[in-house]
């Protein structure tokens, strides 16, 4: 049989550039390149704590058949194209356990479609049953994705219809992940509609489906097999528990696009935007493009040092799917929203600037308040009569930074650009402007599937440059209100045709205006709050390809009775396997409130952030801040604490009669261990983390300054006994090697 192959090597993933679209013939390959010789049958298992198995890829020519592989040391995923199926994927496999979770039909053949979609009222997959495929091969190419992850490129061209699809495969070194999304070309001379696209499908299942277990709502809400995932199922689990071993399903489409179909009982999954509540719809015209959202499905099997899911997940998140990348270190960040909200004033603002500063803190925003109008970057005279000039000069002497609020859509009526431009207003089902209530009253709700979007590009840019901002938090509705309002738009005029296909319009009228600032200011850290992406609580991949971090909640903590930072750490754990913490910005923890080391632990968690009157604190609170600040920042410089997050104790559902937690761990088993005492008065904790067996590990407390001692990685995988001052709400735990 004649064989050709094509190999590529890498050795450390950080991100994904945007592949040039251009398309090549299908490459002559070198034969006998590929380390195990064979195509779907290698397996390479890398030692249980090795995290450097290289990346490759692999194209091969198989007789009549077109095959090609995609993986490292980890995962691999073979797919071939046959004139009579069309293009499938053969074998999906761990590489560490050898399994292949793709289901096999009774002709010993997997059955998945590849994708779907509906170009008007044609119905398109990547595979069939026959008798001959929808598409025909026109070629394939191998790209780097900077500096080492590679991409596979499968261009297919329709046998009846005049459009073309590049199906594209990532993949990076060190994660057990493959990436996929596709591009539709129009080919022919008329605009064609898109609709029901559904950019991953495949027949994958972790055992049989009495055995199955699902787990939905970003990976950790038990949930039944057959499942439809929406706004808040960014990341669905699917695990065996006889094995402990899964994979999880990652839908990167923005807020209420994503749908994710866990069909047949376990037995198929579906990636996919959504089709009924928030139908996607998109016209494409002639020699135009689109390209979809994006999927990643990763594997892993708990309790194992390397291959445990939040070992998994949280590199790949944090270092590919994040907008900074490895390389981001988190400031922590001061807010005036509460208990100031619209009151905050110069006077104030120089008072919590001089406390802000002795604390440590990097950056202090002014949130609502300061602008004259919704929508325009005018000063409010009354509250900051000298402008923010000073307080950006006071700022940077306290060797900080300063952030603002603004609002994206939704303006007052009184600016420039909705009196000059009443045409660019969202307008409902009877043709009327769509108002939204806000903190400054009822405001136009601009449509970002507009020309407006240039409009708040510019505008937003132009505050950047004028007070050299290190943040800005970007708020209010644009698609739809978080609290009930209609989504969409009406409007005829702008870039969407119909109300369906202004849904996915205005997200990508969001990313539009995210691109644009950071073109300008690359720097810039873009936080796009849950009111804006349009769900309470709401974080994405969809939102993290647009921007840096999300305002995620307003927790209210006025008083130590209030909700405060138990419910902060709900939404944190809830998130922290299918998101990168370090994104999370959850508001509105006061730094005065008591205890003020439950705020700061709990801050620690999550990208740092606190609110609250800091004139409040005491000298020597604010000694404590500054001495506790430091004590992390110093920390992550020398850890990269994104590689791992394990929620412990009774995390599912935090409560003041029982204990919880969380560890932050480097690949290498470094970082830091936070365990809330709540009210349960237990004096000490058994915790259980998978940990490098071979190595020791020395634990102090940093609450305390005592020594707790040193430990191997086989006993932190067992279990220690950790204790819990009896003076202390909070035992912080700094882990280092021996």
């Amino acid at each position: 049989m004649n064989r050709r192959s094509f190999l590529v090597r890498g050795t450390v993933a950080l991100g994904l550039a945007v592949p040039d679209t251009g398309f090549k013939s299908m490459e002559t390959p070198r034969e006998g390149d590929h380390p195990s010789g064979a195509l779907a049958n290698s397996v390479v298992s890398p030692p249980a704590d090795n995290f450097s198995a290289p990346a490759y890829v692999r194209i091969a020519v198989v007789g009549e058949t077109k095959s090609w592989a995609i993986g490292n040391g980890f995962v691999e995923r073979t797919l071939e194209f046959s004139s009579a199926r069309g293009l499938y994927t053969a074998t999906f496999q761990h590489k560490v356990s050898g399994t292949d979770f793709l289901m096999k039909d009774e002709s010993g053949i997997h059955a998945g479609a590849e994708f779907t979609f509906q170009a008007d009222s044609d119905n398109f997959s990547g595979a069939t049953r026959g008798p001959s495929a929808q598409f025909t091969l026109a070629g394939s190419d191998v790209k780097d994705l900077s500096p080492s992850g590679k991409l596979l490129e499968i261009l297919l061209k329709g046998r009846e219809k005049p459009l073309d699809v590049s199906v594209f495969y990532a993949v990076y070194a060190g994660h057990a992940v493959v990436r996929k999304w596709l591009l539709i070309r129009n080919s022919g001379s008329q605009t064609i509609k898109l609709s029901h696209l559904v950019f991953e499908a495949l027949n994958l299942m972790s055992g049989q489906p009495d055995e199955e277990i699902l787990r939905a709502f970003y990976g950790v809400h038990p949930r039944e097999l057959f499942f439809t995932g929406r706004v808040e199922d960014a990341a669905i689990l699917q695990i065996n528990p006889r094995t402990e071993e899964g994979f999880i399903v990652m839908n990167e489409a923005p807020g209420w696009m994503k749908r994710t179909e866990m069909n047949g009982w376990g037995r198929s999954v579906r990636v996919m935007f959504d089709t009924d509540i928030f139908p996607f719809e998109r016209r494409v015209a002639a020699g135009e493009t689109y390209t979809s959202a994006k999927s990643s499905i990763a594997f892993f099997r708990e309790d194992h040092t390397a291959t445990d899911s939040r070992r998994v997940m949280p590199p790949y998140t944090s270092k590919v799917l994040m907008r900074k990348g490895g390389s981001y270190q988190p400031p922590w960040i001061y807010n005036t929203w509460e208990p100031f909200l619209r009151g905050i004033n110069s006077r104030i603002a120089m008072d919590l600037i001089k406390v802000a500063g002795r604390m440590g803190l990097d950056i202090l925003t002014i949130d609502d308040g300061w602008q004259a109008e919704y929508g325009e970057n005018d000063i409010n005279l009354q509250a900051f009569p000298g402008g923010l000039d000073e307080i950006q000069r006071a700022v940077e002497r306290e060797k900080m930074r300063l952030g603002l609020w603004v609002p994206l859509a939704a303006i007052s009526t009184r600016t420039k650009v909705y009196r000059e431009h009443p045409d660019w207003v969202c307008r409902d089902e009877n043709d009327q402007p769509k108002l939204s209530g806000t903190a400054a009253g009822e405001s136009a709700v601009m449509c970002l599937a507009s020309p407006y979007r240039e409009v708040a590009a510019r505008r937003i840019s132009n505050l950047i440059s004028r007070y050299n901002l290190a943040y800005v938090k970007v708020d209010l509705t644009t698609v739809f209100n978080a609290y009930g309002e209609r989504p969409g738009c009406y409007a005829s005029g702008h870039f969407h045709k119909t109300w369906a296909e202004s849904l996915g319009r205005i997200y990508e009228g969001m990313k539009f205006v995210t691109e644009s600032i950071y073109r300008d200011h690359p720097g810039v850290l873009l936080d796009l709050t849950f009111e804006l992406w349009g769900q309470k609580h709401v974080i994405d991949y969809g939102l993290l390809d647009a921007g840096d971090l999300d305002w995620m909640s307003n927790v209210d903590d006025a008083a130590p009775t209030s909700a405060g930072p138990r419910q902060a750490r709900t939404l944190l754990y809830h998130r922290s396997l299918a998101i990168p913490v370090e994104t999370m910005l959850i508001g509105n923890l006061r730094a005065e409130t008591p205890s003020i080391e439950e705020r700061f632990a709990t801050a620690c968690g999550s990208a740092p952030l606190l609110l609250g009157d800091l004139r409040q604190l005491s000298s020597s609170q604010v000694e404590w801040y500054a001495e506790k600040i430091a004590w992390l920042k110093n920390l992550r410089r020398s850890i990269d604490l994104s590689e791992s997050f394990f929620p412990l104790g009774d995390w599912l559902q935090p409560k003041s009669t029982s204990w919880d937690g969380f560890a932050r761990l480097s690949r290498e088993g470094e970082g830091m261990i936070a365990i809330f005492k709540n009210e349960s008065n237990a004096r000490e904790v058994n915790v259980k983390i998978p940990n490098y067996q071979a190595w020791e590990f020395r634990l102090h407390s940093v609450m305390t300054g005592d020594s707790i001692g040193a430990f191997t990685g086989r006993q932190i995988s067992n279990g220690v006994r950790l204790p819990l001052p009896p003076q202390h709400k909070v035992q912080i735990i700094e882990v280092r090697k021996a």
